[in-house]
C-alpha cells in the first residue's frame, strides 16, 4: 500500500507531465487542467490501497480513460447543442442548422473527410505495423512513447535494465520506420 507520502510524492512528479498529454489530446487548457484532476481524484480515491509501484499504470490508465469521456462528453453536447438549436430562429428559412454552424479552425470537425479519411488509414497501418512488432519491442515502445515513461520507469515497469529499455526501443523505432516506409508512409 502507498503511503500518503509516496502518493503525493507521485503526484506532484506526474502532474506537469499528465498535464501536458491533456493539453496535447484536447488542445485546451481550461478542459486539460480538469481532465488531470479528476484522474487525480480518481487514483486518490479509487487506488490509493495498491502499492506505489502500480500507481504510474494506473494512473496512466485512469488519464487516457478521462480523456475519452471528455471526447464523448464533447460529442453528446455538441449533438444536443445543434438539435436544441434548431428551435432558436423562427426566421430561419434555410432549414438545416449545421449549414450555419462553423468549426473552430485546427479542430478535427474543420478537417475535410478527405483528410479525416487519410488521417485515419494512416493511424490504422502505424497501428498495425505496432502489433507486428515482438512483443517486448512493443512494449518498451508503447511505454516510453505513447505512455509517455522516462527509461528508467520503463525498466522498472517491464523488469528488465535500462540499457535493455534502449536497445528494444531503438529495434521498434528503425522496424517501424522501415515498415511505414516500405508502404508509402513518410512522417
Amino acid at each position: 500500500m502507498a503511503t500518503r507520502e509516496e502518493l503525493s510524492g507521485f503526484l506532484a512528479g506526474v502532474e506537469r507531465r499528465a498535464f501536458k498529454q491533456a493539453v496535447f489530446a484536447v488542445r485546451d487548457s481550461d478542459h486539460a487542467l480538469d481532465i488531470v484532476q479528476d484522474a487525480m481524484i480518481k487514483l486518490t480515491e479509487n487506488y490509493s490501497d495498491r502499492p506505489a509501484a502500480e500507481l504510474p499504470l494506473l494512473f496512466t490508465r485512469i488519464l487516457q480513460n478521462a480523456i475519452h469521456d471528455f471526447f464523448r462528453r464533447q460529442k453528446v453536447r455538441s449533438t444536443w447543442v445543434t438539435l436544441f438549436s434548431a428551435f432558436g430562429n423562427p426566421d430561419d428559412e434555410d432549414g438545416d442548422p449545421l449549414e450555419h454552424i462553423e468549426a473552430v479552425a485546427g479542430s478535427l470537425e474543420a478537417e475535410s473527410a478527405a483528410d479525416q479519411v487519410s488521417r485515419e488509414q494512416v493511424v490504422h497501418i502505424i497501428e498495425e505495423e505496432i502489433a507486428r512488432l515482438p512483443a517486448r519491442q512493443r512494449e518498451a515502445f508503447l511505454l516510453r512513447y505513447w505512455e509517455d515513461f522516462d527509461v528508467a520507469e520503463t525498466a522498472a515497469a517491464m523488469g528488465c535494465s535500462e540499457g535493455s529499455v534502449k536497445t528494444h526501443c531503438s529495434r521498434a523505432t528503425h522496424a517501424l520506420a522501415r515498415a511505414l516506409r516500405a508502404r508509402g508512409i513518410t512522417l
